[in-house]
């Protein structure tokens, strides 16, 4: 179903973005991600309004979320879970497997093609394909192959991206524990994602415990709930939704 600016309440709300092509539109490199002028204002208001109850879940690490919206500091789940900044700055880092192997695995395949991008995180790493597209099942075939090697890993398929990830770090998972924690405890959880990765966010906050709703941003199938049609769209939402606050 289309979201609808009332779907979304203050007083009763806890609210969890992903990041790219959600909050900010899809770019070349991860790197170069533009943020339109107005949206740390927005975000600031929203945390406010919602007496604090709004988080970033995305498969980048804290940090690079900390970049992009200097001087704001939000509480952030990074790298699916694996690292994540509770509302009071308390930092919990998940146990983590060892990259390296995979990183010799796969470096040689970066140096073939120019158009890939290998992005090492904490306990992960994304082979991104965003230049290159046509070399997609030749990067899924890589990281499988591997993959098969080590353990502690899953593999994690997005948007022009294929990932090894922690096992244990999901969004759901991230989003699950947030809501133990005030500000989010007792509240209804909403999260708006774009990708295969936020699948498993929506299963959760759409379960019969928590109650809540998943928001798939564009096309494409999903198990969410609600839908809205672009990162554009997401941030008018959000702009309206304070407007009728006011």
């Amino acid at each position: 179903m289309p979201l609808q600016n009332r779907d979304y309440d203050f007083a009763a709300d806890a609210l969890f973005l992903d990041f790219d092509n959600t909050l900010v539109d899809f770019a070349p490199l991860p790197e170069s991600v533009v943020l339109p002028p107005d949206l740390i204002t927005t975000l600031q208001r929203l945390q406010h309004a919602a007496n604090g109850a709004l988080a970033i879940v995305s498969g980048r690490p804290l940090k690079q979320i900390d970049h992009f919206l200097s001087p704001l500091r939000l509480p952030v789940a990074g790298v699916h879970g694996a690292e994540r900044r509770s509302a009071d700055g308390r930092m919990t880092q998940l146990a983590v497997p060892d990259i390296e192997r995979l990183l010799v695995c796969l470096q040689p395949l970066t140096l073939q093609h120019a158009g890939l991008l290998l992005e090492v995180k904490r306990g992960a790493l994304a082979l991104h394909y965003r230049r290159a597209p046509h070399l997609e099942q030749i990067c899924v075939q890589a990281m499988s192959e591997a993959l098969a090697h080590e353990q502690g890993f899953s593999l994690l398929r997005g948007n022009m991206v294929v990932e090894a990830k922690a096992a244990d770090a999901d969004k759901g998972k991230a989003i699950a524990a947030f809501m133990e924690e005030a500000p989010f405890a007792g509240r209804r959880p909403l999260f708006i994602g774009d990708d295969i990765t936020d699948e498993v966010g929506f299963a959760w906050v759409q379960s019969e415990t928590a109650g809540g709703l998943g928001i798939k941003v564009g096309l494409g199938p999903s198990l969410a709930r609600a839908r809205i049609a672009s990162p554009a769209a997401v941030r008018s939402m959000l702009a309206q939704v304070l407007e009728r606050s006011q």
